[in-house]
């Protein structure tokens, strides 16, 4: 067995295979119970219990973020100090992290290895919403005992709407349909607000030049000034297009994805909220609402 063919067998085993039989667990439970719309219900039952399951992760990555956006205006001054220098730069950045024991790939690792998990998650919502050809077959041959098995195929109905359609399909629907791409995009958009840093945290105290000559290249300073401002620009613009972007490919998804990415994101948004408040969106919020 060749490292790709054991990667994808460690994915198939330990990835695909156990979400999906906790998707099927649920829905057997729900339906047992007569809960309408079981299906729908068990796809946000196991949203959040990998939303949970990844909360620690999710803690870590917005804990670094955190750090990272309080230590901002002492990596501008050591840039303003000591950016024309870049072995002394690099020191005096290091020795900042390491005195208020920040390390910035912690907010890169958690993120990393959440991504096989929702690319298993993805597959497994995709197959289940998707109930064209052998659907029974391929779904029960990959659950691990019998009484798992699915009997007949689930109602795919929730709230009005069928978790294998479309929104791109609402000329045969109806214009209903199209709520649920704007209410992606509408709850990305919140949940960008608050990955934004406050006003306050993110502005840089102006402090007076140090005493003595100006460092040759004394230009490079306002050159990274307006390199700052470019990309504080393209962050504000990412916080508007990336919502753009959800919203689009929730236009092209069934349903049934949609509802586990919206109720991944609403999870996000309390998360985030416990952690570190409401981020940019303070500002549309009531005071007492803010942190």
């Amino acid at each position: 067995m060749n490292p790709l063919q054991l990667i994808g067998w460690l994915y198939e085993h330990l990835l695909f295979e156990p979400i999906l039989n906790l998707l099927v667990v649920f829905y057997n439970l729900l339906h047992f119970l007569s809960v309408p719309w079981a299906l729908g219900f068990a796809i946000i039952l196991l949203t959040v219990v990998i939303r949970l399951a990844l909360w620690p992760l999710t803690t870590t990555q917005l804990r670094s973020s955190q750090k990272m956006a309080a230590l901002k205006p002492h990596l501008d001054r050591i840039k303003a100090e000591h950016g024309h220098d870049k072995v002394r730069h690099q020191q005096e950045v290091t020795k900042l992290y390491k005195e208020h024991g920040v390390n910035p790939l912690a907010g890169c690792l958690p993120l990393l290895l959440q991504i096989p998990v929702f690319i298993a998650l993805y597959r497994v919502l995709f197959n289940i919403v998707q109930v064209n050809g052998d659907f029974l077959t391929n779904i029960n041959q990959k659950l691990y005992f019998p009484f798992f098995y699915l009997k007949n195929i689930p109602d795919t109905s929730f709230l009005g709407f069928n978790l294998s359609s479309k929104p791109n399909q609402w000329h045969e629907i109806g214009f209903l349909i199209l709520l649920i791409p704007i209410v992606t995009g509408l709850l990305q958009f919140v949940q960008s607000k608050m990955l934004t840093p406050t006003a306050s945290k993110t502005e840089i105290a102006k402090e007076s030049p140090p005493a003595g000559p100006a460092p040759a290249g004394g230009g490079v300073g306002k050159e990274k000034e307006g390199l700052e401002d470019a990309m504080s620009s393209m962050q504000s613009q990412m916080s508007l297009i990336m919502p753009l972007m959800i919203a689009f490919f929730s236009y092209g998804f069934p349903v049934g994805l949609s509802l586990y990415w919206n109720t991944f994101t609403v999870i996000g948004i309390i998360q985030q909220y416990i952690i570190s408040g409401p981020g940019a969106l303070g500002k549309y919020l009531p005071s007492k609402w803010r942190k």
